[in-house]
């Protein structure tokens, strides 16, 4: 483009007839003299001559290098939870318990088709008692409401239970104190006058509260067993048991 116009100028130059002015002005620009508007004729065809010549290419450059990554962006909210994975596998057999106790030897049946034996070797000793009158102070609540007593080792008289086949024994009682007072009440379940367990009932709210324990003993025979109060105030309830103890042989020895 700029070689055509190199020629083009001179050739401007040397057709017009007239006084023209060329000015040179940033890219090569022809201005007219304005005494002489009209351009000759070949003037003319240089400009078409010009304007046929096509425009030039322009070539593809090779690509760049990437630019650098940018900034991290703030870290986005945690996703829903997937579902559950697969169940593992079982995990290691642990060790072997300790040996238990060997177990009571019942009695043998006879050949000609007796009755089973006991599993504790014939001896049934059982009871459960409940306390019809109220109670208070110092002494040894006596349940005198019997429900079951097998053997007949407890006497509702003494509210004791003696003891006639030494073993392994099981109690419990559960006493209801008599509120309204303010007062706490102590139940102590004792073997020969020695405390085995104790409970505790507070009437902070002005109501009824339960003193309840349960112990295991080995008794020999002649051993008693009895629950005394040890300050405060037992409730009787006639016969709707609220206060009860109860026990039975485990194991005999």
């Amino acid at each position: 483009m700029v070689l055509a116009l190199i020629i083009a100028i001179p050739l401007l130059v040397q057709t017009s007839k007239t006084n023209a002015h060329y000015e040179m002005m940033g890219t090569c620009r022809m201005i007219c003299d304005p005494y002489n508007p009209k351009p000759s004729a070949t003037a003319l065809e240089v400009m078409q001559d010009l304007s046929a010549i096509p425009s030039p290419t322009f070539v593809q450059g090779t690509k760049g290098e990437p630019g650098r990554p940018g900034k991290p962006g703030p870290r986005g909210p945690p996703g829903e939870a997937g579902p559950p994975g697969p169940r593992g596998p079982p995990g290691n057999r642990g060790d072997l318990g300790k040996t238990g106790y060997p177990g009571v030897v019942g009695t043998a049946r006879s050949e000609t088709g007796g009755e089973p034996g006991s599993a504790v070797g014939g001896s049934k000793i059982a009871f459960y008692v409940g306390l019809k009158n109220p109670h208070e102070g110092y002494e040894v609540l006596r349940f005198d409401d019997i429900i079951t007593n097998l053997g007949n080792h407890y006497d509702p008289t003494t509210g004791k239970f003696t003891c006639q086949v030494s073993g392994i024994y099981y109690f419990t009682y559960h006493v209801l104190m008599r509120g309204g007072d303010g007062t706490s009440m102590w139940a102590d379940l004792c073997k020969n006058g020695q405390v085995r367990a104790s409970a505790i009932a507070q009437d902070a709210d002005q109501n009824y509260d339960y003193a309840s324990n349960s112990v295991v003993l080995h008794l020999d025979s002649g051993d008693e067993i009895y629950v005394k109060l040890d300050g405060g105030k037992a409730h009787g309830g006639n016969n709707n048991k609220y206060s009860t103890f109860s026990g039975f042989l485990l194991y005999p020895d």
